[in-house]
C-alpha cells in the first residue's frame, strides 16, 4: 500500500448499508453514521453471539446490514426510560478469537471500536465484504454527542457495558476505514514502514553509542 492508497474522503452514512456502498469504503476515508449500531465490550457478549452463529440460533437483534462496534456504553435507566450517557471505543483486539465468526455469521456491513483487528479477522472483512472502522481512543465527549436513544436492549443480567445494546445515533463520528472490504489494512501498512526503518534506527543507535 503506498500514500495514495490511504488518501482520505469522507462519508456519511445512514445505516444499515447495502454492499456497494461497503465497497466504495477505501483505507483511510473518514466517516459519519447516523441511524441504528449495536455496540457491546464484553468478552461473554462475544463469546455468546459466536457460540449462537456456531448453532445457527438466531441472536435477539437482527444486525444483517449493520454495524457492531467494540463502544463501551453505560446506559441509565429512570422512570422505565432508558438513556445512554456516554460511548468510548474499547480495544477490538480482545475480541479476536470470536470476530471471525461473527462477522461471517452476522452479515454486518460494519465492525469497528479501537487498535484494529488480527489477520484471520482481516481475511474474514474481505470474504464477507464488511470493513472495520477505528474510533479515536479517548473520543468520548465527541462521539457522545452522536447518541439518540435505546432502540433495544438484551442480555441484561450483564452490566450496562456488556450487555448488547441497538443505540440510535446521529453523526457518530469521525471514524476511519482502517481496514476495508477489499484488504486494505492501515495496520498493515503501519507495520511494513515499520519494519523498513527499524534497521536504519537501530544502525544510528550502533554509531551513536561506538561514538560515545
Amino acid at each position: 500500500m503506498n500514500e495514495a492508497a490511504v488518501a482520505s474522503r469522507f462519508h456519511a452514512l445512514s445505516l444499515p448499508l447495502s454492499p456497494a456502498q461497503v465497497r466504495e469504503l477505501r483505507v483511510g476515508d473518514m466517516v459519519s453514521l447516523s441511524g441504528a449500531v449495536t455496540v457491546s465490550i464484553g468478552i461473554p457478549t462475544h463469546k455468546r453471539m459466536a457460540e449462537a452463529v456456531r448453532r445457527g440460533d438466531a441472536l435477539p437483534v437482527n444486525l444483517r446490514g449493520g454495524a457492531f462496534f467494540h463502544l463501551s456504553t453505560y446506559v441509565r435507566e429512570k422512570d422505565g426510560v432508558p438513556t445512554p450517557l456516554y460511548t468510548n471505543p474499547s480495544t477490538s483486539t480482545r475480541y479476536n478469537p470470536w470476530m471471525p465468526d461473527i462477522v461471517r455469521g452476522l452479515g454486518l456491513s460494519l465492525v469497528g471500536g479501537k487498535g484494529g483487528l488480527d489477520a484471520a479477522s482481516s481475511v474474514v472483512l474481505r470474504e464477507c465484504g464488511c470493513a472495520y472502522l477505528s474510533f479515536l481512543g479517548g473520543g468520548s465527549p465527541l462521539f457522545s454527542q452522536a447518541l439518540k436513544g435505546v432502540r433495544s436492549s438484551h442480555w441484561n443480567e450483564y452490566i450496562s457495558q456488556f450487555r448488547l445494546l441497538t443505540l440510535d445515533v446521529a453523526e457518530l463520528g469521525p471514524a476511519t476505514v482502517a481496514i476495508d472490504a477489499h484488504g486494505g489494512n492501515v495496520y498493515e501498512h503501519l507495520h511494513a514502514q515499520a519494519s523498513a526503518r527499524l534497521p536504519g534506527i537501530l544502525e544510528r543507535l550502533r554509531q551513536s553509542k561506538q561514538a560515545d
